[in-house]
């Protein structure tokens, strides 16, 4: 306990930080301070009626002219104690006597303000001697008039001063506040002089992240490359005694949502070192240089700290091809950042003990300088989760969901072939508001399966208004797809469609296609097919089409584009392709082949898609009866199954025994 009398001093770490808007409010009040004591004093402008009635009463003690602008009227002070009219100006605002002026006058003129007070006094002697007043009191009267008036010139030295400076302070500090807004963040408190400071975040033994490689379900292959890194920085003798060196960086390489910023963050809880998270954007700023200044201080910072890592989430922000934009000229600052980064990677100076790791989902468009070894020496591929993967992602996300006891996490995981990991999330968290919404208690298997519904296709919109003719249609055309589908080999068989709309499109569908690295023409020939069995099916049943097959018609296009262009699956263009997966002819306006070819490229991809439109008419024609029982019983009951399509064409003699997974599919 302190002693009697001492003061208390804060603990050091828990005194209260200077902030600089402190400065400003000091000021401020200051400011309001001398205003206040200027204008304090009650004063009151009068009529010339009144003054002339106050002058012949003999209550004014003097008046002075200011600035030939303005007269002060000071009363006497006898007269201010003891008449009740000038009661209100007798205390100053802190409770003392005021000694300055009681009224003002606007003085027009000062020479005819001096003649009106000449006039009134001359005007008040001319009736004092006719009602015979004696001639002492005339005289005295004559010397108590305030006649002639005194005159002072008086500067405003605030008032001037502060209109000199109000307008460039005004400015000043509106640029201090832009710039303390756009450097907020920034090292040491974010002011204008540390706008080049670093802005990544330090993860160290004080600020630990709590999420660890246990957290991260599947990923197992990058897990263990990932892993080796961690145990390197904890056992570095492990493998420098066998001359080994630890890889200065890895980048992260995936689709959206596949969990490589989660890696990262199991990274920093698993290794026990520093760890500094930034974003590749932090080092985007619109002042020359601030992005070349702050990867000097995040290396520099990190050096000190070594070992640690360093992690750069979406590092295409600053990372990309140098020179690429051929049309506007390169971003020098853009690239200035870049080249800051490369050196400090793998430059002349040391980096020992700082490992870089970096996160994107478009590898195709870094710099080639950035991805060489020595700089990121692995490239860690995060793909999508196949399907035990799946499995172990949504354990994951399941534990804290009160669950029905009968759900089988391995149907959920046949269900959402194609999801990230962070689609098995969303998949999640909307069971449990759809079950809520039901008032259940616990989250059903249904729940899930309309989780899925939602996210795929968009919300059910089953009071959206369609005619009888427009739901009629719609039926056609998605049998019609069904009907194609089921009668192909290479095609994807129908699992489940509905004509109950979803989102923006007027029928869904689903299909369970075959697992394959590559494909031949006649598969994807087949695909094109059961795509274009939609809009042919209207113009068999109808005899015109519509523009529902607008989504078709765009994946139909595309897909007989690149195999004419991409893959050499055509005869007359030949083994040749056109791709390029460099990204360097991204913005050229030349194209990588001649008009006349051009001209018979559009000649094929039309070839192909009018032969495989032809080829659903004839497949739907001959089984017109089968087509239309199962429109109408997909118009009776909104939404079909395999096993409807089983029972009308039977089964497909080209399916296999083995369990395939059903991926969801939306046909406009």
């Amino acid at each position: 306990m302190a002693e009697k009398g001492s003061s208390f001093i804060p603990p050091k770490g828990k005194r209260p930080k200077f902030n600089f808007y402190w400065i400003y409010a000091i000021l401020a009040i200051g400011f309001i301070a001398i205003q206040y004591f200027n204008y304090s004093n009650p004063v009151e402008e009068i009529t010339w009626t009144r003054l002339v009635d106050v002058l012949t009463k003999q209550d004014v003690e003097k008046i002075v002219i200011v600035n030939k602008e303005k007269a002060e009227i000071y009363i006497k002070k006898e007269k201010l104690k003891s008449d009740t009219v000038y009661k209100k100006f007798t205390k100053h605002s802190f409770g003392s006597s005021t000694a300055g002026p009681v009224y003002t006058y606007q003085v027009g003129s000062e020479e005819i303000f001096h003649g009106l007070l000449k006039d009134t006094r001359d005007s008040v002697v001319s009736r004092m001697r006719q009602d015979s007043v004696p001639a002492t009191r005339i005289v005295e009267f004559q010397k108590q008039f305030p006649y002639p008036p005194s005159t002072d010139t008086r500067k405003d030295i605030f008032g001037d001063l502060l209109g000199y400076l109000l307008l460039p302070a005004i400015l000043i500090g509106a640029w201090f506040l832009i710039m303390r807004f756009m450097s907020k963040g920034g090292g040491g408190g974010g002011q204008i002089f540390n706008i080049g400071k670093s802005k990544a975040q330090l993860f160290d033994k004080d600020t630990s992240v709590s999420i660890t490689f246990n957290d991260v379900a599947g990923l197992e292959e990058a897990k263990v490359e990932i892993m080796e890194i961690v145990d390197f920085l904890k056992n570095p003798s492990k493998y420098t005694n066998l001359g080994g060196k630890i890889p200065k960086g890895a980048l992260l390489v995936g689709p959206p949502g596949t969990g490589k910023t989660l890696l990262a963050k199991a990274v920093a809880g698993e290794a026990k070192v520093p760890f500094f998270s930034i974003s590749g954007s932090d080092f985007v700023e619109m002042f020359v240089g601030v992005g070349a200044s702050r990867v000097r201080d995040l290396f520099r910072q990190a050096k000190e700290k070594a070992p640690c890592i360093i992690f750069i989430d979406e590092i295409d922000a600053i990372g990309r091809a140098r020179g690429r934009n051929a049309i506007t000229g390169a971003n020098d600052e853009r690239e200035n950042t870049l080249n800051q980064l490369l050196t400090e990677m793998d430059g002349f100076g040391t980096n020992a003990g700082v490992i870089i790791l970096a996160a994107t989902n478009r590898a195709d468009i870094l710099d080639r300088a950035l991805m060489r070894a020595g700089r990121f020496d692995r490239q860690i591929n995060v793909e999508l989760p196949d399907l035990e993967e799946r499995k172990a992602i949504f354990q994951v996300h399941l534990k804290p969901l009160k669950l029905d006891p009968g759900l089988d996490v391995g149907f959920l995981a046949k269900q959402t072939p194609g999801f990230s990991g962070a689609d098995i999330a969303n998949v999640c968290n909307e069971s449990a508001l759809i079950a809520a919404r039901k008032n259940k208690l616990t989250i059903e298997k249904q729940d899930f399966l309309d989780a899925i519904d939602r996210i795929i296709g968009g919300l059910e919109k089953r009071n959206k208004i369609i005619s009888v003719h427009e739901k009629k249609v719609i039926a056609y055309h998605e049998s019609g797809h069904a009907t194609t589908s089921w009668l192909l080999e290479y095609a994807h068989p129908l699992v489940k469609v509905t004509i109950v709309p979803r989102g923006k499109a007027l029928g869904a569908a689903w299909y369970l296609p075959e697992e394959r690295q590559i494909t031949t023409y006649e598969q994807m020939f087949d695909e094109i097919t059961s795509a274009m069995g939609g809009r042919a099916s209207e113009e068999l049943i109808f005899g015109k089409v519509s523009t529902g097959a607008l989504n078709d018609l765009e994946k139909v296009s595309k897909q007989a584009y690149a195999m004419v262009v991409y893959f050499g699956l055509n005869k007359e263009i030949g083994n040749i392709s056109f791709y390029d997966s460099s990204g360097q002819n991204e913005y050229s306006f030349q194209k990588p082949y001649s008009e006349k070819t051009a001209e018979t490229i559009d000649q094929e991809v039309r070839k192909i898609v009018e032969a495989a439109y032809e080829r659903a008419k004839t497949i739907l024609a001959e089984n017109r009866d089968k087509l239309e029982q199962l429109a109408t019983l997909l118009l009776d009951r909104e939404v079909i199954f395999r096993e409807d399509l089983e029972e009308i064409f039977g089964k497909r003699p080209w399916d296999k025994e083995e369990e395939k997974e059903p991926l969801p599919i939306l046909l406009s």
